[in-house]
């Protein structure tokens, strides 16, 4: 029979599967199919099944019809029309509110993301720029614009299906209301930094503290997420619990009666959500299950059962936005609610003579971990090694300073009354990030399909082991073994291949073979203060796997290609950089060689016939030569020629026509064209000389430059040679033979 009454997930009294829990499955099995993801409906099948074997076929019905409801939701979502898509392309003035993360419209009623995302607080904004459609995954490990704005809708919220680049802002005016009242009350009497984190932390809005740095090239973001700490900076349960918490507290203190003492938190939780901190997967979710709770206590029916409560937010959370699916963010805040279901067991299995606070804790900190591991490993290259102490010390903090926070938030321009304390603890916050953040993380790669099903095995054997299914080192055994299938194969087998990363206008290349890892310079933004090294290089890298660097390459003075070096030396071990020109007096290579030498990585000024070699590859230099060619940036540029076996290729970084003839480059099998495809290089005689069968240009879309030159374009497809760009084909992996 179908559980009923105010406590629907409950299954403490019938050892049921929650209707909750096969309505759900019915809903994802619906979003997957609407997506063409067929093998979605496998879901459905699977809760259908777990019915019939549980003899209610009513409940199969009903997982069955929430297919449908799922494939509607999703559909319309999908089907949606972008109010903002007859002006795609053009150059477009926009007036409406900024809250943060997304200008929101009135005329017509769209929302629109930004790009570069204005330094103003949320408020009222006039922008202009130019409409363009959000770009997919380019990068390895980057981020895919287009599919995360697609999650970012729902049925009563517009999806963001535009994006407005170059954004400047013509006239800004501050956040009223509510939400302006409470963040003058987090800065009232604090420094930037700590009213950056109180923002973050109070209001999920991280504008502020993604610009903060402890130093230059370490940013406050990169601490928290070395130390495995970022999901403070997100609103999440945890304040929802905090604060929540305390009210209950006090309430009861003040003697209320239940109704009241568990009435009055439901009561405000709606508002919290959409007044004060808007609509996200892991503050939305908490609040339903907050309000299912609270409830259930305020009537006297008592807690409903937890894994018909989390199945009840996220049937909730999907039929509003169904392809928060896909969202990283609702991933990550059911796996660790999920994973937190079991910490009364861990907790069990402690030692008895430790405090009971104390292993609660320690459960619920190592299977919040443990639950968001792949997803963690997946989308940020790697695991923080000092996370159970960091987040241990860190909820000390948060259990004090997110009340207190709230509170100062409400007393606004008046909460120099409370701020006096909340000043201390968030920078005490801040120097555990900081201190943590410098710990060694373990770097891990993109996990694949296989690696997925390689935690789920670790994960069923991790709770047979709580279960007292299995013995408890079978299920240690178990994991460690998943966890070597998913590490060791690209440390026994290493992949021989060239990357050509798509840093929009610039230049990176990787090179990859057992025995040598080399990048050859690392992007840069002209004009912006976008880090392409941290924001898209350091990502991609991680992404593959990429743990140290044994050489890297700065060939010339150009921002849009060394610039982004400066943070990779910093964040990955280097053995060697390589300058050619040594340019006196210029910041950008100065900041390369600055950042080399605090980090002790020594620098040698390359010259013609300098060489590394690795088992069957060779690294030669063929530029500069020995003598000054000239004092122009792109006449020095370090040219290399890389060999395997009868194959070769040459990185020409922006050398001009004149100097290419001089290279003695031989016979190509792949070019990397110089200087993006400028019209001063790659001439018809170098292209005769080097009988390249393919060539690679870098170039970013839609540049100022008219990079590639169609005159260059000409000579290749005269000369036979296949065009590849990273303008049209993202980053290019190329096989090393």
């Amino acid at each position: 029979m179908v559980a009923s009454g105010p406590n629907p997930g409950t299954r403490a009294t019938t050892g049921r599967l929650p209707w909750s829990v096969v309505a759900v499955l019915g809903v994802v099995a619906g979003i997957f199919l609407a997506l063409g993801l067929w093998w979605g409906a496998l879901a459905a099948l699977l809760g259908t099944v777990l019915c019939l074997l549980d003899a209610r076929p009513l409940l199969a019905a009903l997982c069955l019809g929430m297919v449908g409801a799922g494939y509607g939701a999703a559909h319309l979502q999908l089907a949606r029309p972008d109010a903002l898509a007859p002006w795609i392309g053009a150059q477009v003035t926009l007036r409406g509110h900024w809250d943060g993360q997304f200008l929101s419209t009135a005329q017509p009623v769209a929302r629109v993301a930004l790009s570069p995302k204005p330094a103003e607080a949320p408020g009222e904004l006039t922008v202009t720029g130019r409409l363009e459609r959000p770009e997919g995954q380019r990068t390895p490990g980057g981020f895919d614009q287009a599919a995360w704005l697609r999650s970012q809708g729902g049925l009563l919220v517009p999806t963001p299906g535009s994006v407005l680049v170059a954004a400047k802002v013509k006239s800004s005016q501050p956040e009223h209301g509510l939400r302006g009242w409470f963040r003058r009350g987090l800065s009232v009497g604090l420094s930037a930094q700590q009213a950056a984190i109180m923002q973050a932390i109070e209001l999920g809005d991280r504008g502020d503290i993604g610009r903060e740095e402890f130093r230059e090239g370490y940013s406050v973001r990169d601490a928290f997420n070395h130390a495995g700490l970022a999901h403070l900076m997100a609103l999440s349960g945890q304040n929802v619990a905090l604060l929540t918490g305390a009210l209950i507290v006090l309430l009861g203190f003040l003697g209320a009666r239940p109704w009241v003492r568990y009435g009055l938190p439901a009561l405000l939780l709606v508002p919290y959500l959409v007044v004060l901190v808007g609509v996200s997967p892991s503050i939305t979710r908490a609040v339903i299950m907050g309000l299912a709770v609270l409830v259930g206590l305020a009537i006297g029916r008592g807690k409903p059962g937890a894994l018909g409560t989390v199945a009840l937010a996220a049937l909730a959370c999907l039929l509003l936005f169904p392809l928060w699916l896909l969202d990283t963010g609702f991933q990550l805040s059911f796996l660790a609610v999920l994973a937190l279901l079991f910490s009364g067991q861990l907790a069990g299995r402690l030692p008895e003579r430790w405090p009971h606070a104390l292993r609660l804790a320690l459960a619920a900190t190592v299977l919040a971990e443990l639950g968001t591991l792949p997803l963690i490993a997946s989308n940020f290259g790697q695991v923080p090694l000092v996370g159970l102490p960091a987040n241990l010390l860190a909820e000390l903090l948060m259990a004090v300073l997110v009340p207190l926070g709230f509170v100062s938030g409400l007393l606004g321009p008046a909460a120099g009354l409370v701020n006096w304390a909340v000043g201390p603890l968030a920078s005490l916050l801040l120097g555990l990030a900081n201190l943590f953040g410098q710990a060694p993380t373990l770097g891990w790669g993109h996990i694949g399909a296989g690696g997925y099903a390689a935690y789920a095995l670790a994960a069923g054997a991790g709770l047979l082991g709580l279960g007292g299914k299995i013995r408890a080192a079978s299920a240690l055994a178990v994991a460690l073994l998943c966890a070597a299938l998913t590490w060791l194969p690209n440390q026994l087998r290493p992949p021989r291949e060239l990357v050509f990363l798509d840093v929009g206008q610039g230049d990176s290349t990787l090179l990859r073979v057992p025995g040598l890892t080399m990048l050859v310079d690392g992007g840069g933004s002209v004009g912006s203060n976008y880090d392409v090294g941290g924001r898209t290089v350091l990502p991609a890298l991680r992404a593959l796997g990429v743990r140290k660097i044994d050489v890297m390459v700065a060939t010339h003075a150009d921002t849009d290609h060394i610039e982004g070096l400066s943070t990779v030396l910093r964040q990955l071990p280097v053995g060697e950089l390589w300058i050619g020109q040594r340019k006196q007096g210029d910041p950008v290579l100065n900041a390369v060689l600055q950042a080399a030498a605090e980090r002790h990585v020594p620098v040698r000024e390359i010259r013609r016939g300098d060489r590394v070699t690795a088992p069957g590859v060779t690294v030669t230099a063929l530029w500069p030569a020995g003598q000054v060619w000239s004092t122009a940036d792109n006449d020095n540029s370090v040219a290399l020629k890389i060999e395997s076996g009868g194959w070769t290729t040459a990185i020409l970084g922006d050398l001009p026509d004149p100097a290419e003839l001089y290279l003695g480059a031989g016979h190509l099998d792949l070019l990397k064209t110089a200087h993006h495809g400028s019209r001063l290089s790659t001439s018809a005689d170098f292209l005769a000389h080097t009988t390249p069968r393919d060539a690679l240009i870098s170039v970013g879309a839609h540049n100022t430059y008219g990079h590639p030159n169609p005159d260059v374009l000409e000579r290749l497809a005269a000369a036979h040679v296949r065009v590849w760009r990273t303008d049209q084909s993202g980053t290019v992996r190329w096989p090393v033979p």
